[in-house]
C-alpha cells in the first residue's frame, strides 16, 4: 500500500496538469508540510485524504495562493506555478471552494458570483471603472445554470440565503471564472441530498469537459462516488496514492490513520436508564414542526431530516437560541447536582445561560459564526462555558486554564502548537475537536451535538465518541 502512487493504473493522458514535489511549509516550530508529492490530471476528480492535521489545509493554501511554501515546486499545465496571492491563482484558472464559505453577506448573490472579476462596462464609462450590472447578472445566472440552481434570484443577498445556497454561490464563483483546477474543500458539508446529486453531476460534466477537480472529504463512500484516483497525507507528508477502485475501505483508513477500523469504533456498552429529557408537542414560530421524544440517560438519540427540515430549529430551540411557541419541556435532575430540585419543568423563555446550568451542552453545526471564538486562544474557547473551575473571585487562573484545557486536547488529539494560539489557526477539524472540548470540561449531562463530525476525519470520530469517563454520554444529535 505505501508504494503506491498514482501512475499505477491511472487514466492514460499526456501528462499531469498541476503538479506538487517535494513542498514544504513551517509555522515556527510546528512543520504542516514535509514533503508532500500531488499530480492530478485533466478530466481527473482527485480525492485528497487525511487525517485533521495532516497537513491537507495547507497544501490547498498554496495551491490558491494563499500561502507561499518554503521549499519544493508547483507546476501548472508544465510550467512553474507561483501564484503571489488568491488573485494571482485565480488568474491562472484555479478556484478554490472553502470548508467556510468565503462569501460577502450583505452583496447579492450576482455581485459574489463576480466579485474580483466585475465585467466593466462598455466604452467610456467602462475606462472610468463603471461596473455593467446586467453582465454581472447574465454571469451569474450561467454559473448557476451549471450547476442546475437557476431558481436562485441573482439579486437576493447572500445573507438571507440558507447553508446550502450559499455553498452553491461559491461554487458558481469558481465556475463563472472557467477554472481549469477546481479545489474543493469539504464541499457537502451544508448540502442537501439534492443538492449534493446536483454536485457530483456537475463534478461529472466538468471532467468530461477536461477540467481537473481535487476533491476533499472525509465521507470515504461521498469519495468513491465522485474521485478516480487519491492521494493520502498523513503527518505533512505524501504516505500513498492510487487508483480508488484498487483499495479497500480498510487500506484508506490505515494509510490516514496509521490504525484499523476496529481500533477506530470498539464497541462500547452501554443501557438506557431513566429519561432525562421529555419533549411534548414542541413548536417553534415556524422554525420547525410538532416535536415530540423522550431521551433517556445513556442513550444517543439520533434526528434526520433534509436541510431545511427543522433539525438545527429544534436544538437551538432547547437551548434557549430560539423562542418556543407552545409545547412542554421536562428535564430530570442531572447526574452531577447543580439544583435542589429534582424533576423541573423548563420555562419557554429559558436563555442559553440558564441552560448551561441546567446542564445542557450545544455543538452548533456553524463552527466558524458562533461555535468558536476565532479570535481567541485554544485554552479560553476550550473553557468559557465553565470559568468558575479556572479561576476564583472573578480573576483567571493561566495555569489552571491551560491545564483544564490541555487535559482534553490530549484525549482529543488536537494538533496544536500551543494552548495559547488563535483558535481560527487550526484546521477545521481540530477546531471541531475544541468545540467538543469545551463540552467536556464544561461537564455537559446532556449533550446537543449539530452535524458534530463536520469537517472531522474518519480517525478523529472514534475519538469524538467518548465522554469524561469513557462511556458514551446521554444525546441528541442531528
Amino acid at each position: 500500500m505505501e508504494q503506491m502512487r498514482a501512475g499505477e493504473g491511472a487514466t492514460r493522458m499526456t501528462g499531469p496538469l498541476l503538479e506538487v514535489h517535494a513542498l514544504r511549509k513551517a509555522y515556527g516550530a510546528v512543520h504542516a508540510l514535509i514533503g508532500v508529492d500531488l499530480q492530478v490530471r485533466a478530466g481527473e476528480v482527485h480525492a485528497l485524504l487525511g487525517e485533521n492535521g495532516a497537513g491537507k489545509s495547507t497544501l490547498l493554501k498554496c495551491l490558491a495562493g494563499a500561502v507561499q511554501a518554503d521549499s519544493g515546486a508547483l507546476r501548472l499545465d508544465g510550467a512553474p506555478y507561483t501564484p503571489s496571492g488568491p488573485g494571482a491563482a485565480r488568474t491562472a484558472r484555479v478556484a478554490m471552494i472553502h470548508q467556510e464559505l468565503a462569501l460577502a453577506p450583505d452583496l447579492t448573490v450576482a455581485e459574489n458570483v463576480v466579485l474580483g472579476a466585475e465585467p466593466r462596462a462598455r466604452g467610456a464609462l467602462g475606462r472610468l471603472g463603471w461596473i455593467s450590472a446586467g453582465q454581472r447578472r447574465t454571469i451569474a445566472r450561467a454559473a448557476l445554470e451549471r450547476l442546475g440552481r437557476a431558481e436562485l434570484n441573482v439579486d437576493a443577498r447572500v445573507s438571507a440565503l440558507g447553508p446550502g445556497e450559499r455553498q452553491m454561490v461559491e461554487i458558481a464563483r469558481a465556475l463563472a471564472g472557467d477554472a481549469q483546477v477546481l479545489i474543493l474543500d469539504e464541499p457537502t458539508s451544508s448540502l442537501s441530498a439534492a443538492d449534493v446529486e446536483r454536485l457530483f453531476a456537475v463534478l461529472r460534466a466538468l471532467s468530461a469537459e477536461g477540467v481537473a477537480v481535487v476533491y476533499v472529504s472525509h465521507f470515504l463512500e461521498e469519495v468513491r462516488r465522485v474521485a478516480d484516483v487519491f492521494t493520502v497525507l498523513r503527518d505533512g507528508a505524501t504516505v500513498g496514492s492510487g487508483r480508488l477502485d484498487a483499495v479497500s475501505d480498510a487500506d484508506l483508513v490505515m494509510l490516514m490513520a496509521g490504525r484499523s477500523v476496529a481500533d477506530l469504533y470498539p464497541v462500547v456498552a452501554r443501557t438506557a436508564g431513566d429519561v432525562a429529557l421529555e419533549l411534548t408537542d414542541l413548536q417553534g414560530p415556524g422554525g420547525f414542526p410538532v416535536a415530540s421524544l423522550e431521551l433517556r440517560r445513556g442513550e444517543v438519540f439520533g434526528i434526520a431530516g433534509l436541510v431545511g427540515a427543522g433539525r438545527t430549529e429544534l436544538l437551538r430551540a432547547l437551548y434557549g437560541l430560539a423562542p418556543i411557541q407552545s409545547g412542554a419541556v421536562r428535564l430530570a435532575a442531572p447526574t452531577a447536582p447543580r439544583s435542589t430540585s429534582a424533576d423541573r419543568r423548563l420555562g419557554l423563555g429559558r436563555t442559553p445561560r440558564a441552560r448551561i446550568a441546567q446542564g445542557f451542552g450545544l455543538l452548533s453545526e456553524d463552527r466558524k459564526g458562533e461555535g468558536l471564538a476565532l479570535g481567541l486562544s485554544l485554552a479560553v474557547n476550550a473553557t468559557l462555558s465553565r470559568l468558575d473551575t479556572v479561576g476564583r473571585a472573578g480573576w483567571i487562573s493561566r495555569r489552571r486554564q491551560r491545564a483544564a484545557a490541555e487535559r482534553w486536547f490530549e484525549r482529543l488529539r488536537v494538533k496544536r502548537a500551543s494552548p495559547w494560539q488563535p483558535a481560527g489557526s487550526l484546521s477545521g477539524g481540530n477546531q471541531q475537536k475544541v468545540a467538543l472540548a469545551r463540552l467536556l470540561h464544561q461537564g455537559a449531562d446532556l449533550v446537543l451535538l449539530d452535524e458534530p463530525t463536520r469537517g472531522v476525519d474518519v480517525g478523529a470520530r472514534g475519538d469524538l465518541s467518548f465522554d469524561r469517563r469513557g462511556s458514551r454520554p446521554r444525546a441528541a444529535r442531528c
